[in-house]
């Protein structure tokens, strides 16, 4: 079964408050909705634009986003609802038993909400909003298969994909939010990375634009993506589609897990079945 996936560069804006926030994801919504789209991926931390004051205020507008993260999630269930498609509305600041989180809510065209926990957190998030590790990587069942969210900074990271991977993910979705280029392209580089190790779907959804009254979301870089294997039937160099730099938009891909099991089998390589069960420990060499 083929999968329409939408993938939007959200370009940062002064929404004023949740209500604003998800009205535009609903003119969004219903955007990708028309285009055929089955499943929406926003980036990383979208909707802290609607936390913006007056003069930026990072404090303030991380506690007006932890405070309105239940509303949020709400009304993207609502769009989800209204026009029958899966959505993942980026990320947002929980409170989970008494510990800050940053979480990515999948939602089913029923309004039904799961959620994935970025596990690893940037120095940013660590260090200037407190945000702690959540829940190990998990992998969600919908109509096509099995597929599994890792949240920015965690796709840099084999291991976590790979258990996702492990437990039957064929796509990877990866929302983002990064401020340079450079952090773009550790999330660009691992994506590729991680679809051409596992042999499966990777995609990115960034940030972009630059927005001087918000403390959270100031400076915005990068580009949607697709990767897939880099092997037969596939582009030579992984990219399936590819946005423009720093624009906003939406970004569509028709992808088919049937051919990744075909190239998994029938592959030039098959790294997805040579993944080493248990990393053999280096041997120390000594010259004498």
């Amino acid at each position: 079964m083929t999968l329409r996936l939408g993938l939007l560069q959200w370009k940062i804006a002064r929404a004023q408050g949740i209500a604003a926030w998800a009205a535009r994801l609903e003119s969004e919504v219903a955007t990708a909705a028309r285009a055929g789209a089955q499943l929406l991926v926003m980036p990383e931390y979208a909707s802290l634009e609607a936390a913006a004051g007056a003069t930026p205020d990072l404090a303030a507008e991380l506690a007006f986003a932890v405070a309105h993260a239940d509303q949020a999630v709400a009304a993207a269930a609502a769009i989800a609802r209204a026009h029958n498609v899966w959505l993942l509305p980026g990320t947002l600041p929980f409170h989970v038993n008494g510990t800050l989180h940053n979480r990515a809510p999948l939602i089913d065209p029923t309004g039904r909400v799961a959620f994935q926990d970025k596990h690893v957190m940037t120095r940013f998030e660590a260090e200037s909003w407190n945000i702690s590790p959540g829940a190990p990587p998990s992998v969600f069942e919908t109509p096509w298969g099995r597929i599994g969210i890792a949240v920015c900074f965690d796709l840099e990271f084999p291991t976590l994909v790979r258990a996702q991977i492990e437990a039957g993910a064929w796509l990877i979705l990866a929302p983002s939010c990064t401020d340079t280029l450079a952090g773009f392209n550790r999330v660009r580089i691992a994506a590729a990375a991680r679809a051409m190790e596992n042999q499966c779907f990777v995609a990115i959804a960034p940030t972009v634009g630059d927005a001087s009254w918000s403390g959270a979301l100031d400076t915005n870089r990068g580009h949607a993506a697709v990767f897939g294997p880099v092997d037969n039937g596939f582009p030579e160099d992984g990219i399936l589609a590819r946005g423009p730099l720093d624009q906003a938009g939406w970004l569509y891909a028709d992808l088919d897990s049937t051919r990744l099991e075909t190239v998994r089998r029938e592959g030039a390589v098959r790294n997805h079945l040579s993944w080493p069960a248990t990393p053999p420990a280096p041997r120390i060499v000594t010259f004498t």
